[in-house]
């Protein structure tokens, strides 16, 4: 395993970031997988190098960071051994304060998240969304305190417009309140909108990125076929998919195929292995629900692409209309 720092803090994390959302409720989502199923994925990512884990309050109501806390204090011998993230935002209830990023409810959130952990502190607390009902200098002077009380050692946002996240800088800047170090951000070969504005932001101003869905929920690695035909369980529920990704993207997933084919490795290694190559990753949240989707992601880190080769992947590359901000 390779690492890197998060964005320009000094923060070290692995360049695979195991993403725990699988990991909850199977009730929920017939690709979810209880405890039991998700422990030889964190024992497998934690021999491999592995330190960076994300989850959120909201992925099976909590279920996934009860999940997560107690695996981690599993696998590894001490608390600083590992990087944990988490997430705010979406409702975890039905009351009208259970959601958004209001004051109270970000405080509240961290408490939870904490309990349902089993930690004192995560290291990076993040917002899920943009809240459009809260005044942005709210929520950083919240997230400020939640830094302050030491509940959260740095904090990063979730897919935004790159105008909202430069106001939410800028507030904390004048305040001289604590900023977001990172961006957890829509971002994979198929979907390359983040290129236009967000990513040149956080190059200029040293924000890490860590992309989510870097396999388009499967897209580049051959779950789905033109025509709307799937090959996995999570390609045949996964109701968001089908919103995000459309048939001009079986283009790039040919591209994908071909170069894959070319090396002799994994569509998910060439895919990773091009998200890995971009200066703004830091590192790319993977999902896995068998083995070898961790394997793969854990072997992309030691794939290097020609420059001809990263040509070919995103020559076939069709504009999208923002997706992902909701």
């Amino acid at each position: 395993m390779k690492y890197t720092r998060l964005g320009s803090t000094g923060l070290k994390v692995s360049r695979v970031c195991l993403g725990m959302m699988s990991y909850g409720d199977p009730a929920q989502w017939a690709w979810f997988q209880d405890e039991e199923a998700a422990e030889p994925f964190v024992r497998r990512a934690a021999e491999a190098g592995v330190t960076f884990f994300d989850t959120a309050d909201m992925y099976s109501r909590g279920v996934s960071e009860e999940i997560t806390g107690r695996l981690l204090d599993k696998v590894f011998p001490r608390r600083d051994d590992y990087v944990l993230a988490t997430k705010v935002y979406f409702p975890m209830g039905s009351g009208p304060n259970d959601g958004g990023l209001s004051r109270k409810h970000v405080l509240s959130g961290i408490d939870a998240s904490l309990r349902r952990l089993g930690v004192d502190h995560v290291d990076l607390y993040q917002i899920h969304r943009w809240d459009h009902e809260t005044p942005i200098e709210e929520t950083m002077e919240a997230l400020h305190d939640v830094v302050r009380s030491g509940k959260a050692r740095y904090i990063g946002a979730s897919s935004m417009f790159a105008w909202q996240f430069a106001k939410a800088q800028h507030v904390a800047e004048t305040h001289g309140w604590t900023k977001f170090v990172s961006m957890q951000n829509h971002y994979n070969l198929a979907y390359r909108e983040e290129e236009r504005e967000m990513i040149p932001l956080c190059l200029d101003q040293g924000v890490g990125c860590v992309p989510w869905s870097p396999l388009a929920r499967g897209l580049l690695t051959g779950s789905r076929e033109r025509g709307g035909a799937q090959r996995t369980i999570r390609a045949g529920s996964d109701q968001l998919a089908g919103k995000l990704y459309g048939d001009a993207d079986f283009d790039v997933v040919d591209a994908v195929r071909e170069v894959a084919g070319e090396r002799g490795l994994p569509p998910a290694q060439i895919a990773l292995a091009w998200l890995l190559s971009k200066p703004a990753v830091s590192a790319p949240i993977v999902g896995a629900t068998k083995l070898k989707h961790l394997d793969d992601a854990i072997a992309a880190v030691e794939v290097s692409l020609s420059e001809e080769e990263i040509a070919r992947l995103e020559a076939p590359y069709r504009p999208h209309p923002v997706l992902g901000h909701s």
